[in-house]
């Protein structure tokens, strides 16, 4: 999105904005219901696997947020963006754009599966916030040694520079590209082989197991493998430069209109893989996304009046729903000893 010049003109410029902040807003809304649910239910917040599950929801929204921000600054820069700014929002991106979260993700169903006894004692909540806490550490790492790098390769007033905002032109040395191409060779292939060796794990316990374990290890293994998918559609934002280059080399004269269905395909539409994977295919999250939904549109009255009070009890009798107050139950009891007695 961020050539060497702008060409677009205003009305290609206003559509183009507007396609992509109606899709974050979109994606965003979604996202954010899985966040609003995790965080009002105890239950989600107790169990390592929602907990990790969330963390990658809220990586996609930082993500999707950085992109469409900089996209939109890029459009109204005329003069191009501070390279200050421009690297804390890269820093950023590169920071939540990890896929150790995946691996993480695999290895949690894998221990659920197969050691299910340790599980309580392997996946606690305390760890799972340790894990995360790791997974960011790592993360800006690799992101700060790209400013480390310019520290050392540019100088000092190269920070107060406005120039077009893309990591290409910024990070553009050759430690840079070395750095790059190495650590991202090793997370992808770290997540892929930990992704491969648990779902083949889960495979085999899937097939010595049997009745109710034979479908939560079903279960693992088909999330294991959607783990995979997402990790190759992570993989299309590695693969952006190199497929726009190429296509742009090979259709010179298109290149505006290559430039931004390539970030749609390859930094947008990815960030919703997520609930729709995961959420919406959940049963506890798509049950009490229902709720959530259904909720909002029929109103807090109609939904309160559903609920019991605090003095009621709720049960079933001869097929219908009788509630009874504290004081009619008592009075209940009273007139059935009454009636018990010669």
């Amino acid at each position: 999105m961020n050539s060497t010049s702008r060409p677009d003109g205003f009305r290609d410029a206003f559509i183009k904005n507007f396609i992509t902040v109606f899709l974050g807003v979109a994606i965003n809304t979604v996202n954010g219901s899985f966040i609003y649910i995790y965080f009002r239910s105890e239950e989600f917040k107790k169990d390592p696997r929602y907990v990790l599950y969330i963390h990658l929801v809220i990586n996609d929204i930082i993500m999707l947020t950085s992109s469409i921000l900089l996209q939109v600054i890029t459009y109204l820069a005329v003069g191009g963006i501070n390279v200050a700014l421009c690297c804390t929002i890269l820093v950023v991106m590169v920071t939540t754009n990890n896929p150790v979260n995946l691996a993480c993700m695999a290895v949690e169903r894998y221990i659920a599966v197969c050691w299910p006894l340790h599980h309580p004692q392997l996946c606690t909540v305390g760890r799972t916030y340790c894990l995360i806490g790791l997974i960011w550490a790592v993360s800006f790492l690799d992101a700060f040694a790209d400013i480390i790098i310019i520290f050392v390769t540019r100088p000092l007033s190269f920070f107060s520079v406005s120039m077009m905002c893309f990591a290409d032109a910024i990070f553009s040395v050759r430690q840079h590209k070395d750095k790059t191409t190495v650590v991202q060779t090793v997370l992808v292939s770290m997540v892929f082989l930990t992704l491969v060796i648990t779902y083949l794990k889960v495979l085999f316990a899937a097939r010595k197991a049997s009745g109710d374990d034979q479908v939560s290890a079903r279960k693992a293994r088909n999330t294991i493998l959607l783990h995979g998918v997402q990790l190759l559609i992570c993989m299309l934002s590695y693969a952006s430069p190199i497929l726009t280059m190429h296509l742009i080399r090979t259709f010179p004269t298109n290149f505006r209109d290559i430039l931004f269905p390539c970030f749609l395909l390859t930094n947008i539409l990815p960030r919703l893989l997520s609930p729709l994977i995961y959420g919406v295919r959940d049963q506890k999250f798509s049950t009490q996304l229902r709720l959530l939904f259904s909720w909002r549109s029929s109103g807090p009255g109609e939904g309160e009046r559903l609920k019991p009070t605090a003095g009621e009890r709720v049960r079933p009798m001869k097929g219908k729903r009788e509630t009874q107050t504290v004081g009619e139950r008592g009075s209940s009891k009273k007139m059935s000893k009454q009636t018990r007695r010669p």
